[in-house]
């Protein structure tokens, strides 16, 4: 009988990886995901992708509470797993785990480690302005993506890049890549390598009130951030005390259809940051710390993202107005 593999993992990006476990001819044992948690406005329980897909293709699926939970662990250890594959599961995996599996736990990272260790490095990468990012596969340790790194391949993040499109690309080479590392860890062709701990940075998990924009900033780190948060959990502001959800926002200049009398000096220094300087069909200027910012795309609670074209039509919207004021 072929050795199986135990699958854990969570959201859309970990799906094409159980995939492509199944497509290379490995036995998936089972699919180990989150529970399902309420969402929307009904609060209706809604179940992870992974689970979707497992169940799709016939595969068992558990959803514990706790990973610790010996009563778990000892149905893991039922399956006599050669590995277990985890990709964004969204919890810590315990020792008692790790120990399972003949040839060990494999995790899929988003990140060329030590670099951005944690729960959001896709969008840490973009919100830092890098140029460039990967994927890492390493054998698991206790300590958070502090494994040994096995393989890693490097990616260009393009200037329009989101999280969610940087997602999609990472998944496409992590998928390649993990097949590869199984391939050569049965071979014996790959050795280990140990992190160098002393430039691990941090990419810790989002939470909603990350998305506040402060104007003081750079137009460029405002810039990163709203595409850094994309899809979720999304950058905003207020204007008059109203929220705005920025979704889309670029340095006017680079507009072919700005009008010559609204180019802003890059220092804009007879602006207040967050000062809305012009308003014009193809977007909302807006003076940052440094430089400027033309918002393109807005979304109100409540309301889908629409053009600022559109927007316009339904909303006034005042020169003068200072944004991030409640």
């Amino acid at each position: 009988m072929t050795a199986s593999v135990v699958f854990m993992g969570t959201p859309s990006f970990s799906v094409p990886f159980l995939g492509a476990l199944l497509k290379s001819g490995r036995r998936v044992a089972c699919a180990v995901t989150q529970p399902d948690k309420p969402k929307g406005r009904g609060r209706k329980l809604s179940q992870s992708t992974v689970k979707e897909s497992a169940v799709e293709h016939g595969i068992p699926v558990f959803q514990p509470k706790r990973l610790s939970d010996p009563s778990f662990i000892d149905l893991i250890k039922k399956f006599s797993p050669e590995y277990i594959v985890v990709v964004a599961y969204g919890r810590i995996v315990p020792p008692e785990i790790l120990r399972i599996p003949e040839k060990g736990c494999i995790n899929v990272h988003a990140s060329l480690l030590p670099e951005y260790r944690g729960a959001s490095p896709i969008q840490q990468a973009i919100i830092a302005g890098r140029t460039y990012t990967g994927v890492t596969t390493m054998l698991m340790s206790p300590e958070l993506d502090a494994g040994d790194i096995l393989l890693q391949e490097k990616i260009e993040i393009d200037r329009g890049d989101t999280a969610g499109s940087l997602s999609v690309k990472l998944s496409k080479i992590g998928v390649d890549l993990l097949i590869r590392t199984l391939e050569g860890l049965d071979r014996g062709e790959i050795t280990p390598m140990p992190q160098d701990h002393g430039k691990a940075t941090l990419a810790p998990l989002l939470k909603k009130e990350d998305g506040l924009i402060d104007w003081r900033d750079s137009s460029d780190n405002i810039y990163n951030k709203i595409r850094g948060l994309d899809p979720w959990p999304g950058a905003y502001t207020f204007y008059k005390g109203d929220r705005w959800g920025i979704w889309k926002a670029e340095p006017p200049d680079s507009q072919p259809d700005s009008q010559p009398d609204s180019q802003i000096d890059k220092q804009l220094p007879s602006y207040t940051p967050g000062e809305i300087v012009d308003v014009q069909p193809g977007g909302i200027v807006v003076a940052a710390g440094y430089g400027a910012l033309m918002i393109r795309e807005i979304q109100v609670v409540g309301k889908r993202k629409i053009g600022v074209v559109e927007f316009l039509m339904g909303h006034k919207v005042e020169r003068g107005v200072i944004l991030g004021v409640r």
